[in-house]
């Protein structure tokens, strides 16, 4: 039932959709432009890196947010297994980020969201996770590239924080920990399909992660 009530707080937290109210005050649908994604790298193709930032940091506040909240609410009852918790609120968010049921399941692709996911569970993931995205989209400017990678190491590095000891669970907690974060992985690979089959045949957009605000 924890699971649930955790799960259930990221939820309501991921119901903020950042770009898609940005777009709402901007005047424009930001699911009608670009991609049809909402979320940050679109923002950055539709209206400009300083947005983009903007729909990042929305996003990312607001599964960091969740984790935070699970951690202050259930440390002292469930000291035993409060990663996975915090793990369980940060999904919550990242779904709900990904289909909201208020745009009719059409969100965004969840790096965001799952960046401050990482941030409340482990933040040394986020680093990791950061480093890979960074050193593989900034060269070759493939934005899903890096975020297809960076889950990856999100998931080898949470598997490997668990088999040395530095989530502090036992091996049914960590092993449900690893299940959860391979899902999530599986999760942001399958959204981004059509990206990698473009990846694969040469034909993906590039993406400049900073130029010129286009509403300046």
């Amino acid at each position: 039932m924890i699971r649930v009530v955790c799960f259930g707080i990221g939820y309501l937290f991921g119901l903020f959709q950042t770009s898609y109210i940005i777009g709402k005050i901007k005047g424009i649908d930001i699911r009608d432009y670009g991609s049809g994604n909402a979320g940050t790298t679109n923002m950055i193709r539709t209206l400009g890196a300083k947005w983009g930032l903007i729909t990042f940091a929305g996003d990312f506040l607001k599964s960091w947010l969740a984790c935070i909240l699970v951690g202050a609410l259930f440390s002292s009852r469930y000291p035993e297994c409060i990663p996975m918790l915090r793990l369980y609120a940060g999904a919550g968010a990242v779904i709900a980020h990904d289909f909201p049921f208020y745009m009719n399941f059409r969100g965004g692709k969840g790096v965001a969201a799952s960046a401050g996911m990482a941030m409340g569970f482990r933040p040394v993931l986020l680093a990791f996770g950061l480093a890979v995205f960074l050193g593989v989209s900034i060269p070759t400017k493939y934005v899903s590239a890096g975020s297809i990678a960076c889950y990856a190491a999100f998931f080898l590095g949470t598997v490997v924080m668990g088999l040395t000891g530095q989530l502090h669970m036992a091996q049914p907690f960590l092993i449900e920990t690893d299940i959860l974060a391979f899902l999530l992985m599986c999760l942001c690979w399958w959204k981004h399909r059509a990206n990698i089959v473009r990846l694969i045949h040469g034909t993906e957009s590039k993406t400049h992660l900073f130029h010129k605000d286009r509403t300046e």
